[in-house]
């Protein structure tokens, strides 16, 4: 029998924050027992893993060796505003694919999905 993703854990300045973002951008809610410390988002939908974030001391000094890469539902640039309203930031432009950051500054990139407009 083959292991499955249950979670992905993200270190965090404010672990509140940062789920109440990634919380929204996957349409989903962040758990009432989060606090600033420790913070855990539940996947919307079927088979998606859940997301917890933990406050530690140091910051982000380098480039995520793992990133999300999101399916934008339309198009990418309506994904990619709504994510910026949400306080993510654009980093860079490949064709189609958006590279972005969330608000602590882990990179993730925002793909367009069949027969989105770029």
């Amino acid at each position: 029998m083959a292991s499955v993703i249950k979670s992905v854990s993200f270190d965090a300045a404010d672990a509140l924050r940062l789920a109440t973002f990634w919380a929204a951008v996957f349409g989903s809610d962040v758990d009432e027992e989060s606090t600033t410390d420790k913070a855990f988002v539940e996947s919307a939908g079927w088979g998606g893993p859940n997301v917890w974030f933990s406050k530690v001391p140091e910051g982000k000094t380098a480039k995520n060796r793992v990133h999300f890469d999101l399916r934008a539902p339309g198009a990418v640039s309506d994904e990619v505003a709504r994510l910026a309203a949400l306080g993510a930031t654009v980093l860079e432009r490949h064709g189609g694919t958006v590279v972005m950051a969330d608000p602590e500054g882990n990179e993730f990139c925002v793909e367009p999905g069949p027969g989105s407009l770029s």
